[in-house]
């Protein structure tokens, strides 16, 4: 039993046993900066991409075809298009202003500390994920190694020689779609997430990947064009490539792209070539916190032994009791919402809900079933030893037999359907009643902040996964996978959301402990990880918006 069980467990216990150091107060005053910040770098300015209006949500969440068919066979990437999805997903898209009930609101009207707008959520909006490009010689650029400037939309050019061999060899022989020389590398810089939440953040940052992975599946599938991200790899040759220290800055994911004319070259001898360019901290003085340095360290440890397929059967989400009393729930009906609008219209509601306007039971069951799409397609971007159906946890080539969250929903005001506590049967699209009742005093009695009125939303949906078999299934490692997992249903529900012009927020600051309780989670092991508000909102906003995108 590794480190990541220790931790797993605090997580869940942290409502009621504080997670040291106890007694932890950010530093405002000396906080990171929001990005990555390499002086005088070459930077490539990223083109415009035009997105099709018939590119919508719908065929985005689709779980049904594969994620490479005859149809995407072959279309691939080009330098437009991964423009287009880095902008849509992680870019700057506008300035935000409006009257809520975030603890931050007082801060917002000051320039230096302007809210900008992306289309993926962050945890805390910290978003501490950075992507690098790595090229070779198949690209329209001198091959080398990029980092994504999200301020300027622009490549910054770290190193100039072709390295993409490296990648490839970091990936092992067994990495699917590995015959490239074009690739997405993620990473997290944890002091831009720990500043804030301390020993806490690795449960957030691991989410936020989840959330970005997500976007780009979301925003590439209905283009044709295929991503099968990959999240076991030799980390330390990669974090070497890029010139970082695994302590500091622990790398993630690595997506393969399928390039026009690309093709797999020889790899160079290990240690020939890294980034000698080093980001500069703005922070005076940078904390360490021995959890999430011990995170870092466990689920690094043996990342490059890819687990076997099938490997995460043992960890399936347990089917809903079909002895429970059912609610059928209509047809989900996805609106004709292109993904980028989508995601340019996503936010977070902060307690503007208003429950004298009712969600329909249409609306709640599109929700469900994408969110329900997230935890498929999320699972996919699990060990990379999959077939790439998209519909399973990327274990194997019966990938699509395996799914690891179960969404349960707090139902309060949803025309339609009784108030009480549910399951969410996605085979029969129905709710199953798990406890009947009215449940906004649990949901705001559970809640520790004061930015949403939880009895006021329409419904309250928590994604929850079997952690602990999880990590007994694959190692510690896999608790990047549960997270990424998480972080893509959310990412999906805030981008239906967004299309069905319904409020939506998404926390973590819940006591677990009662949820399982709630739930009767204790049997199935499973862990509530993240609570996802949903419903309309208080009508004629004060909002101010500035689209610079």
């Amino acid at each position: 039993m590794g480190y990541a069980h220790e931790y797993a467990a605090a997580i869940m216990q942290r409502g009621r046993v504080p997670m040291p150091p106890a007694d932890f107060v950010p530093d405002w005053s000396d906080g990171p900066r929001k990005t990555k910040f390499y002086p005088g770098t070459d930077m490539l300015p990223l083109p415009a991409c035009a997105y099709p209006a018939d590119a919508t949500l719908a065929h985005a969440l689709a779980t049904a075809t594969a994620t490479a068919t005859e149809e995407t066979a072959g279309r691939a990437f080009d330098l437009v298009t991964l423009s287009g999805m880095l902008r849509d997903s992680y870019g700057l898209t506008g300035r935000r202003l409006g009257v809520q009930a975030n603890t931050d609101l007082d801060a917002l009207p000051w320039y230096p500390l302007a809210n900008w707008s992306r289309g993926t959520a962050s945890g805390g909006g910290l978003y501490p994920v950075s992507v690098y490009w790595v090229g070779g010689p198949s690209g329209p650029v001198p091959p080398g190694v990029h980092h994504y400037a999200t301020r300027h939309h622009a490549m910054q050019r770290l190193l100039t020689g072709d390295v993409s061999g490296e990648v490839r060899e970091a990936l092992g022989d067994s990495a699917p779609r590995a015959e490239t020389d074009q690739f997405l590398v993620l990473s997290v810089k944890y002091w831009q997430n720990a500043f804030k939440y301390n020993s806490f953040s690795f449960h957030a940052v691991t989410m936020d990947v989840g959330t970005v992975l997500q976007t780009w599946r979301m925003w590439a599938r209905p283009l044709g064009l295929a991503l099968e991200p990959l999240m076991w790899f030799d980390e330390e040759r990669l974090a070497r490539l890029l010139g970082v220290r695994t302590e500091e800055e622990g790398v993630f994911a690595v997506v393969p792209l399928r390039w026009q004319g690309a093709a797999a070259r020889p790899a160079p001898a290990p240690g020939t070539a890294a980034v000698r360019r080093h980001d500069v901290e703005r922070s005076r003085r940078v904390l360490a916190f021995e959890a999430v340095r011990n995170m870092q360290t466990a689920t690094a440890e043996r990342a490059a032994e890819r687990p076997a397929a099938g490997a995460l059967h043992s960890a399936a989400a347990p089917a809903p009791d079909p002895d429970r009393a059912a609610v059928a729930l209509p047809a989900a009906r996805p609106p004709a919402t292109d993904v980028r609008t989508a995601l340019r219209r996503r936010r977070s509601s902060f307690g503007r809900f208003d429950a004298q306007r009712p969600m329909n039971a249409e609306q709640l069951a599109t929700c469900l079933a994408a969110a329900a799409a997230g935890a498929a397609l999320g699972g996919d971007t699990g060990t990379g030893t999959g077939t790439g159906t998209g519909t399973g946890a990327g274990t194997g080539t019966d990938a699509g037999a395996t799914s690891l969250a179960t969404l349960y929903a707090f139902v309060s005001h949803v025309e339609g359907v009784p108030a009480g506590a549910y399951a969410y049967d996605p085979a029969g699209h129905a709710l199953r009643l798990v406890k009947p009742g009215p449940p906004g005093e649990f949901l705001q009695k559970n809640y520790f902040l004061s930015n949403y009125n939880l009895e006021q939303a329409a419904a309250v949906l928590v994604p929850a996964v079997r952690t602990t078999a999880v990590l007994d299934a694959v190692g510690d490692r896999g608790y990047r996978l549960v997270n990424a997992v998480v972080g893509a249903v959310a990412q999906s529900l805030y981008t239906a959301a967004s299309a069905l012009d319904l409020g939506c927020g998404v926390a973590l600051g819940f006591d677990n402990i009662s949820y399982i309780e709630e739930l009767g989670l204790s049997e199935t092991g499973q862990s509530p990880l993240l609570i996802m508000m949903l419903g309309n909102e208080r009508p004629a906003p004060a909002d101010f918006r500035y689209e610079i995108a």
